[in-house]
C-alpha cells in the first residue's frame, strides 16, 4: 500500500477493517502510527466518538511485530466494575455468585499481543489503580485466586473521546495512569476537518452494500459540506440510508438526500431537547411498533448508540405512563414479567433508573415539561400521607 497515491485503501487483514483516505492529515497520522508500531510502547488513542479510533489501533497492531498473535478489544464502559475486573484479569470458579468455572481474563488471552482498552475514562478509580499496577510490573491474579501472580507481555493501546487532562484536573482520572498510558498520543481528526475524506470513504461503504447505488455530484457535494458530528459512523449511516432512496439504477441526488444532511447541520438542538425526541422516538417504536426493550433498545445501547442519559430519558417517559409502577413499566416495554429483576438490575447497574415518585408526583404545570436528569431544588423531604404524625407529647425515656 503506498499512503502517497490519491486515495489509499488499507486493509488490516485478518482481524477485518479496512482503512480509507485521501487527507494529508489522516496519511501523517498513519505514517506516525506505521513507525511506532514496530515498538512495544503503550498508546493513546483520542479523538471525538465515531471518527475510528479502533480502527487506528488495529492499524497498529497490524503493523507490529505482535501482528501473529491475539488482539483482544475491551470496552471499558459496557461492563460494571467487578465485571470489568473479571474480563481483565480473569477469575476462579467459585470466587462470586454465579463463577461456575474458572476463566482466563483477556490480559492473558492477549499474552504476546496487543490488548485494546476502549472508553478507557470510563474505568472507576479503583479500577484505574489495578490497570496501572498491572502496567508498572505486568503481573496478573485471578479474582479469587490464592496462587501467586503471574507475569504476560502485552501491549496495551488505550482509546477515549474524553479529555483526559481536564479529568485529571477535576480529579476523576490518574494523573500517574496518564502518563503510563500517553507515550505515544495518536490524535484522530473528525471528518469535518478532512472533507476530502467523505467521498472516497462512502464510496467504500457502498461497495459494502447489498444493494448498489449511486450519487450525483451534487449529492456529493451536499455530503463534503455537511458537518458530520457523528463523524464516520454517521457517514456509514447515512450511506446505507440513502442507498434505499431510489429504484435500482437511478442516481440519488441531492434533494432526497436526509433533511439535516441538506441544511449543513447548521441547526444545533440542545442536549436535552435532543434527548426528549429521542425518548419519544424510542417510545413511539416501542408502543406502536411492536419492538421490546431488549430488541432493539438493548442492543444499541450496547454498541453505544444510545447513552445512559438516552435510556433514562426513555424510561421516565414510560413512567409517565404507567404512573411510576417499574412493574407496568416492563409490561408496556413488551416484556414478560419474568424479566422484571433482569431490568430493574440492568437500570439500577448503569444508573438508568429515575425515581417513581417524581412521576406519581408530578411538578407543577409550569415545570410539566422539565427533565428528571436536572436534581431537583434542594428542600426538606416531604412526609408521607401514611406515616403519623410525630407525637409532641411523647414522654421522654
Amino acid at each position: 500500500m503506498d499512503l502517497g497515491t490519491e486515495t489509499a485503501t488499507i486493509s488490516l487483514g485478518a482481524i477485518g477493517g479496512d482503512i480509507v483516505t485521501a487527507s494529508d492529515q489522516m496519511r501523517q497520522l498513519l505514517a506516525y502510527a506505521g513507525r511506532v508500531a514496530t515498538g512495544d510502547a503503550k498508546v493513546l488513542i483520542t479523538g471525538e466518538s465515531g471518527v475510528g479510533k479502533d480502527v487506528i489501533a488495529r492499524y497498529v497492531h497490524a503493523h507490529s511485530n505482535r501482528r501473529r498473535r491475539e488482539y483482544v478489544a475491551v470496552n471499558c464502559a459496557g461492563m460494571t466494575e467487578s465485571l470489568l475486573e473479571s474480563e481483565l484479569f480473569g477469575h476462579v470458579k467459585g470466587s462470586f455468585t454465579g463463577a461456575y468455572r474458572d476463566k482466563r481474563g483477556k490480559l492473558q488471552l492477549a499474552h504476546d499481543g496487543t490488548l485494546f482498552l476502549d472508553e478507557l475514562a470510563e474505568m472507576t478509580p479503583r479500577m484505574q489503580g489495578m490497570l496501572l499496577r498491572f502496567l508498572e510490573n505486568g503481573e496478573i491474579q485471578a479474582v479469587g485466586a490464592d496462587a501467586a501472580a503471574m507475569r504476560v507481555n502485552v501491549r496495551v493501546i488505550a482509546a477515549t473521546n474524553r479529555n483526559l487532562p481536564e479529568m485529571v484536573a477535576a480529579g476523576s482520572f490518574r494523573e500517574d495512569l496518564l502518563y503510563r498510558l500517553r507515550v505515544v498520543h495518536l490524535q484522530v481528526p473528525p471528518l469535518r476537518e478532512r472533507p476530502e475524506d467523505v467521498r472516497p470513504l462512502g464510496a467504500h461503504f457502498l461497495s459494502k452494500l447489498q444493494r448498489q447505488a449511486m450519487l450525483t455530484d451534487e449529492a456529493w457535494a451536499v455530503l463534503e459540506k455537511y458537518h458530520w458530528p457523528g463523524n464516520v459512523r454517521e457517514l456509514h449511516n447515512v450511506i446505507e440510508q440513502v442507498s434505499w432512496l431510489t429504484p435500482p439504477g437511478e442516481p440519488v441526488t441531492a434533494d432526497l438526500l436526509p433533511t439535516m444532511v441538506r441544511g449543513g447541520g447548521a441547526i444545533v438542538t440542545p442536549a436535552r431537547e435532543r434527548r426528549r425526541r429521542l425518548s419519544d422516538e424510542l417510545f413511539r417504536m416501542i408502543t406502536e411498533e411492536s419492538y421490546t426493550f431488549w430488541e432493539p433498545i438493548h442492543r444499541m445501547f450496547l454498541a453505544r448508540d444510545l447513552t445512559r442519559r438516552d435510556i433514562r430519558e426513555l424510561v421516565y417517559r414510560g413512567l409517565r405512563e404507567t404512573r411510576g409502577s417499574y412493574r407496568a413499566l416492563v409490561t408496556l416495554f413488551n416484556l414478560p414479567e419474568s424479566d422484571y429483576k433482569k431490568f430493574m438490575n440492568f437500570l439500577g447497574t448503569h444508573g438508568c433508573r429515575p425515581e417513581s415518585r417524581d412521576v406519581r408526583n408530578p411538578p407543577a404545570a409550569s415545570e410539566a415539561f422539565r427533565s428528571p436528569l436536572v436534581p431537583p431544588i434542594a428542600g426538606p423531604e416531604p412526609r408521607s400521607p401514611r406515616a403519623p404524625a410525630p407525637r409532641s407529647d411523647r414522654a421522654a425515656s
